[in-house]
């Protein structure tokens, strides 16, 4: 798709998603997931029943508490509850969160070429960064990361809707029409942003969260899907 803009037009504002873009994330959920299914072997549901039990746990959890990894250990415990109809004992909470130590430990696997694509594309446009979830843990991922340094400003927020969007416009005096969103979110990092009149860049990720699904439109000419992060530097 051919999107006016890109090395034609420097100086645009390119505000990138965090987890599943520049770094791998829900991959390690997805394994303490399977895990912890495995683990609890319940004997007359399947994993796809289990699974949606949980995905529904998960759903009304954030909508609740917000994000992170925390709130995900309380989900996994509920769903244990649901499903073995009692709470889990001391021993099987530190069971469940030693099945999780990968995201407790926040450690990161950066995307491809990220470090090298995120220099190029500084020295033509100015680089912000928006993700969601709790605060302290963000952070701690990004601070991991090394990334902090490639951006004029990062932005840590509870959700990442119409409001979010609109409220960045305003507060950083950015103009839509110039300012890309750039994630693999659907729910979160393009509808949102395009529904506030800035265009998007969808890096879909085979491991974007469940809940993160949303249907895009195929005709909409504001939005830019590419396969690899290294892509974003022979557009912009």
């Amino acid at each position: 798709m051919d999107i006016p803009g890109g090395l034609r037009q420097p100086g645009q504002t390119l505000i990138f998603d965090a987890d599943d873009t520049l770094w791998e994330n829900n991959k390690l959920f997805e394994q303490v997931i399977a895990d912890f299914i495995g683990w609890l072997d319940h004997p007359t549901l399947d994993r796809d029943a289990i699974r949606a039990i949980l995905d529904d746990i998960e759903r009304a959890d954030t909508a609740v508490h917000g994000y992170g990894s925390a709130v995900f250990l309380q989900s996994l415990a509920a769903c244990f509850r649901t499903l073995r109809e009692r709470p889990a004992s001391s021993e099987e909470i530190a069971h469940i969160e030693e099945l999780a130590v990968a995201l407790l430990e926040h450690r990161i696997e950066l995307m491809p070429g990220v470090a090298d694509t995120l220099t190029l594309l500084g020295g033509r446009h100015h680089l912000m960064m928006l993700t969601k979830g709790a605060q302290a843990e963000q952070q701690a991922k990004i601070d991991v990361s090394g990334l902090a340094p490639h951006f004029r400003s990062v932005h840590i927020v509870r959700e990442k809707d119409e409001h979010t969007y609109r409220s960045l416009l305003g507060e950083r005096s950015l103009d839509p029409a110039t300012t890309w969103m750039i994630g693999n979110s659907p729910r979160s990092d393009i509808l949102p942003a395009r529904a506030v009149g800035m265009r998007a860049v969808h890096l879909p990720n085979v491991h974007t969260w469940v809940l993160d699904h949303a249907d895009l439109d195929p005709a909409d000419t504001g939005i830019l899907t590419l396969t690899r992060f290294t892509d974003l530097a022979d557009h912009f």
